[in-house]
């Protein structure tokens, strides 16, 4: 079992950065996998980010390519997502996500946080 917490979210101007967390809890948690997805009122949930189990293989949406950056911390069970130059249509409410697989779709996934609120506007 798997236990996910997000943090980190906030209001935030345009152009402004953010750094999310997502700390998991759990014995096998360095085996897995972990996401970002987010999802905008009233949108479907989209893929932001993934990182392999290693940490060495990094995958990112078309929207965040260049602007946003996935790491892990296996010595933290974390998870992080550095947000830079975000957008008003970068608002949305942020889920990490851990699967033994790596996936840029939302279905399927083992384990899900409850997200993270991020708001960006002037």
């Amino acid at each position: 079992q798997v236990q996910l917490v997000e943090s980190g979210g906030g209001l935030v101007q345009p152009g402004d950065s953010l750094r999310l967390s997502c700390e998991g809890s759990g014995r096998s948690f360095g085996a897995y996998a972990m996401h970002w997805f987010r999802q905008a009122p009233g949108k479907e949930r989209d893929f932001v980010a993934a990182i392999t189990w290693s940490g060495e293989s990094t995958y990112y949406g078309d929207s965040v390519k260049d602007r946003f950056t996935i790491s892990r911390d296996k010595s933290k069970n974390t998870v992080y997502l550095e947000m830079k130059n975000l957008k008003p249509e970068d608002t949305a409410v942020y889920y990490c996500a851990a699967d033994g697989l790596l996936r840029v779709h939302d279905s399927g996934l083992e384990y899900w946080g409850q997200g993270t609120q991020v708001t960006v506007s002037s």
